[in-house]
């Protein structure tokens, strides 16, 4: 990608390629895997969908909730690791947040991470011009522009979604820095597989963009994305670089959100009326 800095701190692979494994999320198992990711239980588990969890002296049936689980030590929301005063913003102290999970959680302050590009440090201090430490929506697609990335609202809108979990529509230094490099590696990944670079990929090539991000769409999915990002209606069946990172946000965020829900990686999981709106909703929103 033209103008961008080369360097990318640790840390931060979000819109990369996974590391590396054997499938990607959602494609067909290694021979030796006894059943395929998304496979119907085995014949000893009759229980018919959505059926209550067994008594406690009974193993649980494929579709019960699983048992709960300690919370990851770092925890959304917790106070950031302390960082020198990179960049000119102080450290961050921890405000008062909406609870987790809230679309409209409070953004916690953050700091750039050590070993950001001056280039990127400036551009965020650009944009933000009253020195609060956050950018709103505008703000971010101003900078982004600067870059030579041009996006739509609902565009940015997806991207503040993904790196911050709220629908607040503001960012900070942290998650600045992580749409700055995400947006730079998958620049990289459309040139890649615009082969015949038309400024367009096909049906085809978005398939095999998809799988080098580790997603693994039927092709009835695959039909659907085109339909949908592809500037024509479906007519030219190519998308363009700017509904290609729109279509990359939908399907990595939606898969993101599933894997949570799916503890066992089986290809399915259990979600109750709320959670399945507040999963889908933010994505018709933005």
């Amino acid at each position: 990608m033209s103008n961008y800095p080369n360097q990318n701190p640790s840390g931060y692979p979000y819109g990369g390629a996974p590391p590396s494994q054997s499938y990607p999320y959602g494609g067909p198992p290694p021979p030796n895997q006894p059943s395929p990711y998304g496979a119907p239980p085995p014949p000893n588990q009759p229980s018919p969908y959505g059926s209550a969890p067994p008594p406690s002296n009974q193993s649980a049936p494929y579709t019960a909730y699983p048992a709960p689980s300690a919370p990851p030590k770092d925890n959304y929301g917790a106070p950031p690791p302390q960082h020198s005063n990179y960049g000119g913003y102080p450290t961050p102290t921890p405000q008062s947040s909406a609870p987790y999970g809230s679309p409209f959680a409070s953004l916690m302050p953050s700091a750039f991470p050590p070993g950001t590009d001056p280039n990127v440090v400036a551009c965020f201090q650009v944009a933000d011009q009253d020195g609060s430490g956050f950018i709103d929506d505008k703000e971010l697609q101003r900078a982004l522009t600067t870059y030579n990335q041009s996006f739509g609202l609902r565009t940015v809108h997806l991207l503040m979604y993904l790196f911050t979990n709220t629908n607040n529509r503001k960012i900070g230094p942290k998650e600045f820095t992580q749409v700055f490099y995400s947006l730079q590696n998958w620049r990289s990944i459309f040139e890649r597989f615009d082969r015949d670079r038309s400024g367009k990929i096909d049906t085809t090539e978005l398939r095999d963009a998809l799988l080098s991000l580790g997603f693994s769409v039927s092709p009835m999915v695959l039909d659907l994305l085109v339909s949908k990002f592809d500037k024509t209606g479906g007519k030219n069946k190519a998308i363009e670089y700017d509904n290609f990172i729109e279509c990359c946000l939908t399907v990595k965020g939606l898969t993101e959100k599933f894997k949570e829900k799916d503890l066992s990686f089986s290809g399915s999981a259990t979600f109750t009326y709320e959670s399945f709106m507040l999963t889908v909703l933010p994505f018709l929103i933005a």
